[in-house]
C-alpha cells in the first residue's frame, strides 16, 4: 500500500525574504502555512550584504507583517550616506546620512532573522530540495523532494528564486545574462585593517564607474566593506578563471581597472578571504503569466532583475505581503486572492524591471559616471 501524501493548505517553496513576508502575513491573519527550504538551517550560509528598505514597498510589508516597529531597531545609523568617485579617486559627491531618509539599510541577515523569529515554530522545513510539482487538477499540486516524498497543496506558491522550480508550471521563460558580472568580497575590521579604503568608502554606500566597469560598496554594521566589482564582460569570462587561487584572480579582475587610482585598485587587491564571482541574470522585462489554478510566483521567481534599482528584496517582501492580505480578505476561494493579487503585481514589478533595466544601461553605458551624478542631482541627493 501507498501512504496518503501530507497536506498542507497552503506551501511555499524558498525561505527568502518574500515567501518568509508571506507566511508571517498569513500566520497574522490566522492562516497555517509552511515553508520547503533548500538550506539546511538559518546559519546554513551568510545573508549578503545590506540592503535599504523603501517606504513604498519593503517597509509597506513590515507594517503589514506587525514588524516595522522592530525593523526600525535594525537600522544601521549612517548607512543612507552616499559617495561617488571617479577613477582618478577625486569624490564627485559626498551626501551625508542625516536619519530623515526613507530608505534605511538593514543588513539582510538581521532581517531575515526577524522574520523567521515571528514565525510559528515548523514552519520552514529546513533541507527540503524541491525538485519539481505538478497539478492534481482543481487547482491542488502534488511538490515532490529530492528523498522521493511527497506533499500535496491547494495553494503553492514559488518563492524558490532565479531558478524556480515552480515557475515552469506557469510560464517557459528563464532569466538571461545582462553583460554584467560581480565578484565580490570583503575588507574586515576596515577601520583598523584597512583604515585608507575605510576612509575611501565612508559610511554608507560608495559609487565608483568608468569604462564600462566599476566598485559599488557599502559599510556593515561589523565595520566590515563588502565590495561589488562590476565587469562588463561576456558570459564565459568568469569561467576562464580560477577563483580558488586568490591572488591569481584578484590579478585577473584588476586587470579591467589599469589607470584606476591606487586606492581604488586596493580595495579589490587588498581583499580578505576568497573572492566570490557571479552573474547578473535578469528575466525579460514584463514577465507575466496566464492564470493557473493553484499556483502563484513571488519575488525573483516571477520578476528577476538586476540589483541596480535596490528593488528585489523590496518587492519581494511587498510581494508576499500583498499575497498574504489577498488570501486574507477572499476566504475559501483561492482563485480570486490569486487573480487579484496578480492584477497588482504584474504592472508593479514590469515598472520596477524597466527602472532597473534602465539603471544598468546609465551606470555601465557611455558616460555611466556623469549620467549617475545627474541622476542623483535629479532626485535631490
Amino acid at each position: 500500500m501507498t501512504s496518503t501524501p501530507i497536506h498542507h493548505p497552503v506551501v511555499i517553496v524558498g525561505a527568502g525574504l518574500g515567501g518568509l513576508t508571506l507566511a508571517r502575513v498569513l500566520h497574522v491573519h490566522g492562516i497555517e502555512a509552511v515553508i520547503y527550504e533548500l538550506e539546511a538551517g538559518r546559519d546554513a550560509r551568510t545573508q549578503g550584504g545590506m540592503l535599504d528598505i523603501h517606504e513604498d514597498s519593503g517597509q509597506e510589508a513590515l507594517r503589514a507583517a506587525g514588524l516595522h516597529d522592530r525593523f526600525r531597531t535594525l537600522v544601521h545609523p549612517g548607512g543612507e550616506a552616499t559617495r561617488v568617485v571617479d577613477p582618478q579617486g577625486t569624490v564627485r559627491l559626498r551626501e551625508a546620512d542625516e536619519g530623515d531618509g526613507t530608505r534605511p539599510e538593514v543588513d539582510r541577515g538581521r532581517l531575515r532573522d526577524l522574520l523567521l523569529d515571528s514565525l510559528p515554530e515548523g514552519t520552514v522545513r529546513w533541507g527540503s530540495k524541491v525538485t519539481g510539482a505538478r497539478p492534481l487538477g482543481g487547482g491542488r499540486h502534488e511538490v515532490t523532494f529530492a528523498d522521493g516524498s511527497t506533499v500535496t497543496t491547494g495553494l503553492l506558491v514559488g518563492g524558490d528564486g532565479a531558478w524556480s522550480r515552480i515557475r515552469p508550471l506557469v510560464s517557459p521563460a528563464t532569466p538571461a545574462y545582462t553583460g554584467i558580472s560581480f565578484v565580490e568580497s570583503d575588507l574586515l575590521d576596515a577601520d583598523t585593517r584597512h583604515p585608507d579604503s575605510a576612509a575611501l568608502i565612508g559610511g554608507g554606500s560608495f559609487f565608483c564607474l568608468g569604462d564600462g566597469n566599476g566598485i559599488l560598496a557599502h559599510r556593515e554594521p561589523d565595520g566590515s566593506l563588502h565590495l561589488y566589482t562590476a565587469l562588463k564582460i561576456g558570459p564565459d569570462w568568469l569561467a576562464t578563471i580560477d577563483f580558488t587561487d586568490t591572488d591569481a584572480a584578484k590579478k585577473a579582475v584588476l586587470a579591467h581597472f589599469d589607470g584606476w587610482a591606487d586606492s581604488l585598485r586596493a580595495l579589490l587587491a587588498d581583499a580578505d578571504g576568497p573572492l566570490v564571482p557571479r552573474h547578473i541574470h535578469a528575466l525579460l522585462v514584463g514577465h507575466r503569466w496566464d492564470r493557473v489554478p493553484g499556483v502563484t510566483l513571488l519575488g525573483d521567481a516571477a520578476h528577476l532583475m538586476s540589483p541596480f534599482a535596490g528593488e528585489g528584496a523590496n518587492l519581494a517582501m511587498l510581494d508576499g505581503a500583498e499575497l498574504g492580505r489577498a488570501i486574507a480578505a477572499h476566504p475559501g476561494d483561492t482563485e480570486a486572492a490569486l487573480a487579484a493579487y496578480e492584477a497588482a503585481l504584474f504592472p508593479r514589478s514590469e515598472a520596477s524591471a524597466v527602472e532597473s533595466a534602465g539603471s544598468l544601461d546609465l551606470m555601465f553605458g557611455d558616460r555611466g559616471l556623469e549620467r549617475l551624478l545627474d541622476l542623483f542631482a535629479a532626485h535631490g541627493q
